[in-house]
């Protein structure tokens, strides 16, 4: 905002007695371009802003002209924001903490029964509906006796929101300090007087100990709640209060990724301090909350359940959820007679062949405690010169030929398999039958390969037929024209020609419409085969016997295929539902 405008109420112009010197003239184009100039200047910092004259303060030159310039109806005598704050006389005040509902009676009882009070009690502040009396024979409006105190009178509190709904509204806390702390004092004064008589008499000794443990504990007895003399109770209580000096498990690692912490349960189950250099002391102290699910009887109860498996696939009936007293016994048991038999095979071992002295010699570091060895570690435990590093295994079995193969699975590929190269068989569990597979594997391949090529042959030998017939009907036709003249033998030519043309065209008219009948009774028949389920299906399908689709049965598809953009498509498919069902 860069100017202020006064504005004159129509009242007050009244008042002082016209209209004609009061009214502001238009502002030329230059007082408008100054005014612009000193409103940047008051965004730029450069320019002093305006001073509320309410309140002092300076008016951010950022709030809109619309906001900060008062309205016509509000007067002011320079710039303002009290427009725009919340007028007092309209603020709803709400009642203070102090106020609230009054319990109990005020301790006063009428002599005499008044008007408006309770015809059962005679005490005012409710009727004879409400009264918590019992009813009396007579009441005390006809028989003026026992007036009981009155009620106090509640006042009209004015709540809010939060206040309406909140559960330790009218509570006060004082309460809890003179009637429960002072029972508790009460009570640690009696156990000190017990105490001490017993301490007297010799029946307990003085615990020296205690009182030095105090300030390790606690700092002083200056702490609400916490006595000179602490017992065993307050003792540990203190003791479990977390230091506030540590730092939270959330804070350890405050990247994106890190691990996850469930505030419900206050747990960080991953490292915080994984792929960290430089954090092992912290890691030491933290490392995630995954280990607890591998301690304790975690790993018994999950060898239990494997020993359950086990058992059951041997013929046991055992549950591990349901009988674990059973399973317990029969892994007991098992075990025990495990550990027999490897002692006994191990006993009769070392008395057929000895060397019971070896088994119980010490390691060689320690027997021999001095080594020529240069070894350098690094901070992880890695050998870094030295030793010579072990290779690193891949995680496939290398070198492996089971069943007398003589190379591994996946040493050969065909028609998208893999297989072994040395019997080209594509069964992983196969046995190897060496270059007898090879053969085979080539005789299989061999009909498949003649078939194809009887099929490409086909073809062309019923077109080398009809061309040897035309060359006979040629030869003919040119013996008997051999005595016409040369014109009219090559007009004849070109009459051939075109009727063969049209010959042509015809037999692959007749083609299309036969392979277009066998296109629609084909897919008749897959929507029968589909409507009627695998059950049905026969197992002769001839799957050996597919080839490649001629060029009049792919132009045959693509006219009968139905399209989902086709206006017909429904009525089409309801024509195909009609022929399966007259197939049936």
């Amino acid at each position: 905002m860069a100017s202020f405008k006064h504005h004159v109420t129509a009242s007050t112009l009244l008042r002082q007695g016209g209209v004609s010197g009061s009214i502001d003239e238009r502002k030329s184009k230059g007082d408008y371009r100054r005014d612009k100039d000193l409103e940047e200047e008051r965004k730029a910092g450069t320019a002093p802003a305006m001073v509320d004259i309410e309140t002092g303060r300076d008016i951010n030159p950022h709030i809109p002209h619309f906001i900060s310039q008062n309205p016509w109806y509000v007067p002011s005598e320079g710039p303002t924001l009290k427009h725009q704050r919340p007028h007092a006389e309209r603020q709803k005040t709400d009642s203070t903490m102090e106020e609230w509902y009054k319990k109990g009676t005020t301790g006063q009882a009428a002599t005499k029964f008044r008007k408006g009070a309770c015809e059962n009690c005679g005490a005012m502040g409710h009727v004879k509906k409400d009264c918590f009396e019992r009813p009396r024979k007579v009441g005390a409006k006809f028989k003026e006796a026992d007036i009981q105190e009155d009620d106090y009178v509640q006042p009209v509190l004015s709540l809010g929101f939060e206040a309406k709904r909140d559960r330790w509204n009218g509570y006060d806390p004082e309460i809890h300090q003179k009637q429960v702390m002072k029972e508790f004092e009460r009570l640690e004064e009696a156990r000190k007087l017990i105490k001490s008589d017993q301490i007297k008499e010799g029946l307990q000794e003085p615990e020296e100990e205690a009182e030095k443990d105090e300030d390790k504990y606690a700092e002083d007895a200056d702490m609400a709640g916490v006595s000179v003399d602490m017992d065993s109770r307050t003792r540990i209580t203190v003791r479990n209060l977390r230091i506030r000096e540590d730092t939270a498990k959330y804070l350890y690692n405050l990247n994106e990724n890190a691990p996850y912490y469930d505030p419900k349960s206050r747990s960080m189950r991953e490292n915080p301090f994984a792929n960290m250099p430089g954090k092992e002391k912290e890691a030491a102290k933290f490392s995630g909350e995954n280990f607890i699910r591998y301690t304790g009887e975690v790993v018994e109860a999950n060898e239990a359940q494997v020993f359950a498996w086990q058992a059951r696939c041997q013929g046991v009936d055992v549950h591990a959820l349901a009988e674990p007293t059973k399973l317990e016994a029969l892994k007991r048991e098992f075990n025990k007679e495990k550990s027999n038999a490897e002692n006994k095979t191990k006993k009769e071992l070392l008395s057929k062949y000895g060397g019971e002295e070896y088994l119980e010699a010490p390691p060689k570091e320690l027997l021999l405690a001095q080594t020529e060895k240069y070894v350098e570690y690094s901070r992880k435990g890695q050998i870094l010169k030295g030793e010579e590093r072990p290779k690193i295994k891949s995680r496939y079995e290398e070198d492996v030929y089971p069943s007398n193969h003589e190379s591994v699975f996946g040493s050969f590929w065909k028609n998208g398999q893999w297989g072994y190269k040395c019997c080209h068989q594509f069964v992983k569990n196969s046995y190897c039958i060496g270059e007898a597979g090879i053969t085979q594997a080539a005789k299989m391949e061999a009909p498949v390969i003649r078939e194809e090529k009887i099929r490409e042959d086909e073809v062309p030998v019923k077109e080398d037929y009809k061309e040897e017939e035309k060359e006979e009907e040629e030869e003919k036709s040119s013996s008997e024209s051999s005595s016409e003249s040369s014109s009219s033998s090559s007009s004849e030519d070109e009459d051939e020609k075109e009727r063969e043309k049209e010959r042509e065209k015809e037999l692959e008219k007749e083609k299309l419409k036969k392979a277009i009948k066998k296109a629609e009774k084909d897919k008749v028949k897959a929507f029968r085969e589909n409507k009627e389920g695998d059950r049905k299906r026969k197992y002769n399908k001839g799957a050996d016997t597919i080839s490649a689709p001629s060029e009049t049965e792919v132009e045959a598809f693509k006219l009968t295929t139905i399209h989902s953009s086709d206006p017909m498509a429904a009525y089409m498919h309801e024509k195909l539902e009609k022929k399966a069902r007259k197939g049936k």
